[in-house]
C-alpha cells in the first residue's frame, strides 16, 4: 500500500509516478493509465484557485486524502491531495480495469472493458464512488488504496490536460504509452 510520504512530493512526479499503480476500491480494481495534476497556486484549472473550500481542504488534510466532487452536475471525480514544495490534486482520470470487472459492466451498462473506466466520471461510476467518499484516507485502508507493484515497469507520457480553457498549456497529464484504456490518446 503507497503511504502518505508519498503524496507528500512534488506534485508532478506524483502524478507521473501514480501511472501503472493499482487503485483497489473494494471488491473492484485497476491500474492507473491516465492521471492530470492541478497546483493549488497559480493553476487557474484547479479548484483551490477559485474555491476557498478547495483551499481549506488543503489545510485541513494531510497528503493521501481523496478529494471527492460532483462536475458539471453530472460525474464524480475522483483526486488524491498532494502536500509537497507545490500543493494540489491529481485526478484520476482512467483505469485499466483488473478486479471486479463484472460488477463494474453492471454499473456502466456497457461490456467494452476498454470503455468501463476511461474517463474520470466513468471510473467513479464503475468504481461506485460518491461524494460519501470525499475526505477519506487513501493510505490507511487496504480496502481503498493504491498499490504499487514491485515489478512495474511504465512508459509515461505527458501532455496537456483535457477539457479545461484555464492554464490549458501546461503538460501535467500523464497517460501510460499506447493504453488502449485512456481516455483519449495522447498527442504526441
Amino acid at each position: 500500500m503507497i503511504r502518505p510520504a508519498f503524496f507528500r512530493r512534488d506534485l508532478l512526479t506524483c502524478a507521473r509516478e501514480l501511472i501503472g499503480t493499482e487503485l483497489i476500491w473494494a471488491e473492484c480494481s485497476g491500474i492507473i493509465v491516465e492521471a492530470e495534476a492541478y497546483a493549488a497556486l497559480g493553476d487557474e484549472a484547479c479548484h483551490a484557485f477559485n474555491r476557498p473550500s478547495a483551499r481549506t481542504f488543503i489545510e485541513k488534510h494531510k497528503a493521501g486524502t481523496a478529494y471527492v466532487y460532483f462536475n458539471y452536475g453530472a460525474h464524480w471525480m475522483l483526486n488524491v491531495l498532494i502536500k509537497g514544495k507545490t500543493n494540489g490534486f491529481v485526478l484520476i482520470r482512467a483505469l485499466e480495469p483488473r478486479r471486479g470487472i463484472s460488477r463494474m459492466k453492471k454499473r456502466r451498462k456497457i461490456d467494452d472493458v476498454r470503455k468501463l473506466c476511461s474517463g474520470p466520471g466513468k471510473l467513479t461510476q464503475a468504481l461506485n464512488i460518491t461524494g460519501r467518499h470525499h475526505e477519506i484516507d487513501l493510505c490507511s485502508d487496504p480496502r481503498r488504496c493504491f498499490v504499487r507493484p514491485a515489478d512495474a515497469i511504465v512508459d509515461v507520457v505527458a501532455d496537456k490536460r483535457i477539457g479545461i480553457t484555464r492554464s490549458a498549456d501546461l503538460h501535467w497529464r500523464f497517460t501510460l504509452r499506447a493504453s488502449p484504456f485512456v481516455s483519449r490518446t495522447a498527442k504526441l
